[in-house]
């Protein structure tokens, strides 16, 4: 080995595997490096050896992350192994000595330092990007490519990913728009890990060990007979049990938590992480756990545990602690026992680590966001489902995100080896969980776009045809131009066939292709037509729905809400009206067009209350009396209108038709199948290339239509060779979702006259969002100016939608108002339980740890407002409101 890695590799207190000395040989010998490599396996070390070049180097070395635990975590490492002077921190909300040659930071720090062209780049000589699979998360994704890209030429890059099947082609990417790139891949785990499914009480291997290897030395993928069979066996008796109960099929009940736990106690596999997949499942579980009398913990234990939680929660006001349920989080700790998601208090959930990594914690209830890298490995991993909601709706895990969470499974240096669990119920095939845990292919895929913030900053920085090459260099077109070399073979041979066809059919003039065209015509304006009359009868009812008030009673014509309903809350979405209703048979919820074939027809009025309760059962069920207590009839299903609009083209066309000489054809049903296969062949050479026309330079469609927008609002320059105006350079420094309509509001001066906890309640409508949707809607602001300021942020923000739609942009989300009474409290009361009790008042409750992240970011938002807003005395009121705002349990384990 190189003299610089055995020294380095002597200080270790093991012995690097074969594929860290190939990573680090390569990164000493002054290539670029990509590891990709399965969790736990050490690829870090590669990363630390950049850290130690850069150190003996007389150089620096920035350590990226994606998330500011991973960041705290890294700091915390490399600062026992190198001093606190030579390390520091910068997280957003946090910064320790930022000019140590070591910093530990999130991407998108590193991000806004490039484009601020920060002096701390200067001497920059190596950069370890962290879980660099995260540039294909859909929402930050593109911050890694952005620091790929953007890097000074001279910086050594050291990408560190989970396994992709497509290592070769992002290592292929690397070296086109940084240089030569060494990609190690290393798919063994360094700890075994065995795959079982627990079926009742009983747990069976995956696998069957005893089947033979295949012809190319590796062991075929065989599920165990014996599990198969117990499965058989239980659904049958599940079955007959369910009847002879009279609870009729689907009686299944699963084995409770508590024995669960104590099964993996006694088969000695805690400790154990048990993905939920909801935080109210997480909470609920170590609930059961702790009325079943599990205790995982000796007396001695249950001191040291008492002790350290102290130590984490000493700086917790007692009042907020007791509005947290601290007495009964501490007992479940001393029996051993946490829950583990991000609804929990940052000091609750960091001592949860501190704990199991101790040993001292044996049974983690976690949500699938403890598999993001955070240092908790365990000997069990256990799933209990196989399906979690992805943000929009409940789908089930792929391969990727089942090696993600069982990688926790196996302690190096601990265990010998680790254990995946995966419980049984009916609808979980074994052979579908062997699929799961034996598939290798979890592609790579780029999410990048540009944004309104990037391309300022692009143009500013290198102009605008500098910035069209450099979007052309990202991932994503790299990987869009070489799905279009696949494309063009298939049009190739599309063409080809369609050449064949054409020629069975007597070429291009022939009367029997002229006769397949026109009848190919008449079906594509016949549907054009049908589809015209639907969208028709749809802006109908959307404008009937728009027209509706207050009290209004309608009669709904179909469906499973047919019947009489009464208007409890109407809806001026123009796009899509969802009025607010409670019909005859007290049921309360939202109508759509799509519940009116016609327009909704109003039958009368009914005279309601100022308050209406329509969440409770009585409330509704008095709603429903009033309503039948009227008398109006249901009115009769309207017939549906046949589709209007003008048919002289359709029937010019059946009249040629009908007069066509290839009607005479004897062989006409004969080749009109021919005419067949070659329409579907055209229409589908079509597509291909538009395909190919759509994916061909996409990313600069999508950034000339940014520029133009934004040449539009004053924030670039007329011209082929635009420039940053001064609203541009205040946009420049503005970093989030709703980047251009923070700009419009502060140049716009909508936030201006505000108190601190005025401007933070109203900044929060552009940060927060609901886990729900509509979870804010019903929301009001507490104070006139608050209400004025809201109401201007939403009309700013529809205009800018209407610009967006109509430059073919994804449009800005709307302002979310779930969050404004909840941080207005805290900032004037300084009460947590008053503050969650006012968050509360929307539709959904808030946890105590999504109030303190939504209060962060809340700040950091308020700190990019101080750098970059106009008016003094808005940067003054954003300061003070961030005073207000980092308090208590916002500012305790902040780092």
């Amino acid at each position: 080995m190189p003299h610089r890695l055995t020294a380095f590799a002597a200080a270790l207190p093991f012995t690097l595997d074969p594929f860290q000395v190939q990573a680090c040989r390569a990164l000493d010998g002054g290539h670029l490096v990509l590891v990709c490599a399965p969790t736990g396996a050490g690829k870090t070390v590669v990363g630390e050896f950049a850290v130690y070049l850069a150190l003996h180097g007389g150089g620096k070395c920035f350590y990226t992350t994606p998330i500011k635990a991973l960041s705290n975590q890294k700091y915390a490492d490399l600062c026992a192994r190198h001093g606190k002077d030579a390390v520091g921190l910068l997280t957003g909300d946090q910064s320790v000595n930022p000019g140590a040659p070591v910093v530990v930071m999130t991407t998108e720090v590193l991000r806004n330092m490039i484009y601020a062209s920060s002096t701390s780049l200067i001497g920059l000589t190596y950069v370890v990007m962290d879980e660099v699979h995260f540039l294909a998360d859909r929402f930050r994704g593109a911050v890694w490519e952005e620091v790929i890209l953007h890097l000074p030429e001279d910086v050594r890059l050291v990408s560190l990913s989970a396994t992709v099947s497509n290592a070769e082609e992002f290592g292929d990417w690397i070296t086109t728009v940084r240089g030569d790139t060494t990609v190690v891949v290393d798919e063994v785990r360094p700890i075994p890990l065995h795959q079982h499914m627990m079926v009742g009480p009983r747990i069976y291997d995956l696998f069957d060990r005893r089947a033979h290897p295949d012809d190319g030395g590796r062991r075929s993928v065989v599920v165990n007979p014996e599990l198969l069979s117990q499965v058989r066996r239980r659904l049958t008796l599940d079955r007959a049990d369910s009847w002879d109960r009279g609870r009729g099929p689907g009686g299944f009940r699963p084995l409770p938590r508590p024995e669960v736990i104590s099964r993996l106690d006694r088969e000695g596999l805690l400790p154990a992480i048990t993905f939920v997949f909801s935080r109210a499942g997480c909470d609920a579980a170590v609930a059961q756990c702790l009325r079943g009398g599990i205790r995982l913990t000796s007396d001695e234990e249950a001191a040291r545990i008492r002790a350290i939680v102290d130590e984490h929660t000493r700086d917790l006001p007692r009042a907020d602690l007791e509005v947290l349920g601290f007495s009964q989080w501490r007992l479940a700790l001393e029996r051993g026992i946490a829950a583990h998601h991000a609804g929990m208090l940052p000091a609750f959930r960091h001592t949860v680590e501190d704990l199991f990594v101790r040993g001292l914690v044996r049974a983690v209830f976690a949500t699938e966001t403890l598999a993001l890298g955070i240092n908790m490995p365990a000997r069990t991993v256990v799933l209990e489902r196989l399906v979690k909601y992805n943000g929009e709706t409940h789908a089930e895990l792929t391969p990727g995100e089942y090696t993600q969470l069982t990688g926790r499974a196996g302690r190096r240096g601990i265990d010998v080896e680790g254990h995946a669990v995966v419980l049984w119920q009916p609808g979980v095939e074994p052979a579908a969980v062997a699929g799961l845990a034996s598939t290798r292919t979890f592609p790579l895929r780029s999410s990048f776009r540009p944004s309104y913030n990037m391309a300022v900053n692009l143009i500013d920085a290198v102009g605008i045809t500098r910035s069209r090459a450099l979007l052309e260099m990202s991932f994503a077109q790299f990987q869009a131009d070489k799905s279009v070399v696949g494309l063009t073979r298939g049009i190739e041979r599309n063409e080809a066939a369609l050449a064949e066809l054409r020629d069975r059919l007597g070429g291009d003039d022939s009367d029997i292709l002229d006769y397949l065209r026109l009848r190919a015509q008449l079906t594509d304006l016949e549907r054009a037509r049908e589809r015209q009359g639907r969208q028709d009868r749809r802006r109908a009812a959307v404008e009937s729905l728009l027209a509706l008030r207050r009290g209004d009673i309608v009669a709904v014509p179909g469906g499973r809400r047919a019947g009489l309903a009464v208007v409890i809350e109407p809806d001026q979405s123009v796009d899509e009206p969802r009025p607010l209703v409670v019909t005859a048979d007290a049921w309360s919820g939202r109508l759509s067009a799509a519940d009116f074939p016609a327009p909704a027809q109003v039958v009368g009025r009914l005279r309601l209350p100022r308050h209406v309760n329509h969440r409770t059962g009585r409330g509704r069920r008095d709603l429903a009396s009033s309503l039948r207590s009227t008398g109006i009839p249901v009115p009769r299903r309207p017939k549906r209108t046949k589709t209007g609009g003008d048919t002289r083209e359709i029937d010019a066309l059946r009249r040629r038709l009908r007069q066509h000489p290839a009607r005479k054809d004897p062989e006409l049903e004969k080749l009109a199948r021919v005419g067949d296969r070659y329409n579907r062949l055209a229409r589908e050479l079509a597509q291909q290339r538009q395909k190919v026309a759509a994916t061909t330079n996409s990313l600069a469609r999508t950034f000339e239509r940014i520029v133009a927008l934004l040449t539009e609002r004053g924030y670039l320059t007329a011209g082929s060779d635009p420039e940053t105006t001064e609203a541009g350079e205040r946009l420049a420094r503005i970093y989030g979702e709703a980047d251009l309509l923070v700009a419009e509001c502060l140049r716009k001066r909508v936030w201006a006259g505000l108190s601190p906890a005025e401007l933070a309640a109203v900044v929060s409508a552009v940060v927060y969002e609901s886990r729900i949707e509509g979870g804010g809607e019903v929301m009001r602001g507490p104070t006139e100016p608050v209400r004025r300021a809201l109401a201007e942020t939403v009309r700013l923000c529809d205009g800018l939608r209407a610009d967006e739609v109509r430059h073919k942009l994804p449009p800005t989300r709307e302002p979310d108002l779930g969050f404004v009474a909840a941080l207005y409290t805290w900032v004037n009361t300084q009460s947590l339980a008053e503050a969650l009790l006012a968050a509360g008042g929307g539709s959904r409750d808030l946890s105590a740890g999504d109030f303190v992240r939504w209060c962060r970011q809340v700040i950091d938002l308020l700190d990019q407002i101080r750098t970059c807003a106009q008016d003094p005395e808005i940067v003054k009121t954003a300061g003070r409101a961030v005073a207000a705002i980092r308090r208590g349990v916002v500012d305790v384990d902040a780092v």
